[in-house]
Formats: structure tokens, sequence, C-alpha cells
């Protein structure tokens, strides 16, 4: 059966452990192109769709922020990727998470990008649903053009930009719109923090205002075996605004997890 979800699955198996990379709202898979060139040369590496999202469906629109984690558990389950470390960036961070929640005896370590725990407070669920409401009636286009600067620093250079501004337009706002409102019905993960078993590395921009240095310093002090990276000259992407950074910390906590695994791995079927 082909998978549900679009994706990029590329790098060889080896003893390393597959790097599994969860995009957030409303951009693509493209979103981790600087990653996606430079660590499948030691590992396999997987970069999905979500769904509403990319070249992902939007039917049957996803209607329980959940639904988004079980996605990524079917296309890893139909890629034969038994154990990875997930990574994911605001929202898709949050879906890391939950997918922690449902299936964490397959995840080795978690990368907690630019995101934060919590559910989402009353009128956090209604300007969601506003704005889902908005993007449904107006486009995608208004709301991209006023947040670009927010998903990246004012400073940022005019490729990032564009690369943010056009994943933005070319998202559905229907996909957007479900997700959304899914996203504004999410479990509290602050709970589950204290007994996540493996390592983490928290990242976050600077310069980043949707998720502040302030959500990082409380995400890394829950969880029992954190690193933070705090990433100078980014906002709310730095693995886009400043990937070198960005890719080394990720770099050295990948060989973290590696060294804790067994020496071998099974051969990819």
């Amino acid at each position: 059966m082909a998978p549900f979800l679009a994706y990029e699955d590329k790098g060889p198996d080896t003893h390393r452990v597959p790097l599994v990379l969860v995009h957030g709202h409303p951009f693509d898979r493209t979103m981790w192109a600087p990653q996606l060139e430079r660590f499948p040369g030691t590992r396999r590496v997987v970069a999905p769709d979500l769904r509403g999202y990319g070249a992902s469906p939007t039917t049957p629109a996803v209607a329980d922020f959940s639904g988004f984690a079980r996605d990524i558990e079917a296309l890893l389950d139909e890629l034969k990727v038994e154990a990875f470390v997930l990574a994911g960036l605001s929202m898709g961070g949050q879906i890391v998470m939950d997918c922690y929640r449902l299936f964490p005896e397959r995840v080795r370590g978690l990368v907690l990008a630019d995101t934060f725990p919590s559910a989402e407070t009353p009128e956090g669920v209604r300007t969601r649903d506003a704005m889902a409401d908005r993007l449904l009636a107006e486009g995608m286009r208004g709301y991209a053009d006023e947040v670009l600067e927010r998903m990246v620093a004012p400073y940022a250079s005019a490729e990032v930009k564009a690369h943010v501004h056009g994943m933005m337009t070319a998202t559905a706002p229907e996909g957007a719109a479900a997700a959304l409102r899914a996203r504004a019905r999410r479990p509290d993960y602050v709970p589950l923090l204290p007994r996540v078993s493996v390592p983490a590395l928290v990242v976050v921009g600077a310069d980043d205002t949707f998720t502040p240095v302030s959500d990082a310093l409380a995400l890394h002090a829950a969880l029992p075996d954190a690193e933070l990276h705090i990433v100078d000259g980014a906002a709310h992407m730095p693995n886009l605004e400043r990937p070198e950074v960005f890719d080394a910390a990720l770099e050295e906590f990948l060989a973290r997890v590696d060294a804790r695994q067994p020496s071998s791995a099974p051969p990819r079927l």
C-alpha cells in the first residue's frame, strides 16, 4: 500500500539512528532543505509533508491533533523505520511530543525547536479558530505577508524570506485551517516532559517572538536529559536562518544518540 503522506526518504541505513523531520505550520517538508542536504550523507533521513500541507492530501482533514502523529507512525511503518530521532519545529515540535506520548518505545531522541508544550488557552482557541475562518475566506497570502518577518527575522536573507513566503502561500487554506482547529484542541504535554527517558535537544532562535527564549528555557528545565541551544541571529526558523549553527548542534546531538545504540543495524528491507 502506498504511504498516505508525501515524503522525502534519503540516505543509507547504517548503525546511525534515522532522523525524522517534522515541519511546522504553514510550511512543508522543504522547510528542512538544509538538513535534507547535509544529513543523508551519514544516515537515513525521512521528512514528510503533514496531512493538508505540501504534496500530501488535504482530505480527509485532520480532526484530532493526534492524527498527525498517527500519520507519521503509519508512514514509518510502511518505510520499515523502526526506531528514530524525531525533530520538529513549532507545531512540528508539538507533533513530536504527541508522537512520544503515543509510541515512546520507538523514539531514541527528541529535537524540539521553537516550540512549547502547554495546551492552548481559551483565548488561544478563539484566536486559532478565527484565523482558520480567515484563511478559508481570504486565502494564505495576506497572512503570509503579515507574519513573514516574525517567522524569520527582518534581517534574514532575501532568499530565506522568499522560501518561507513561498511555502506559506503554497499551502492549501483547507489544510491550514483544519490544522489550526486541531492544534487549538491539542493535549497538554507538560505532564509528559518529566517522563521523557531519551535525550532531548531544545533549540530556539534568540529573536523568536512566537516562542521566545523563555519558552525554551522552561522546556529545557522540564526535560530530564536535555541540552539547550540558543541560536543568535535567528527568529522562529533557525534551521533556515542559521543552518550552519543549527546543523552543528543537531550533528553533535545525533552523535550522542548514536553512541547509546547497538553497534549494528538491521538491513533495510
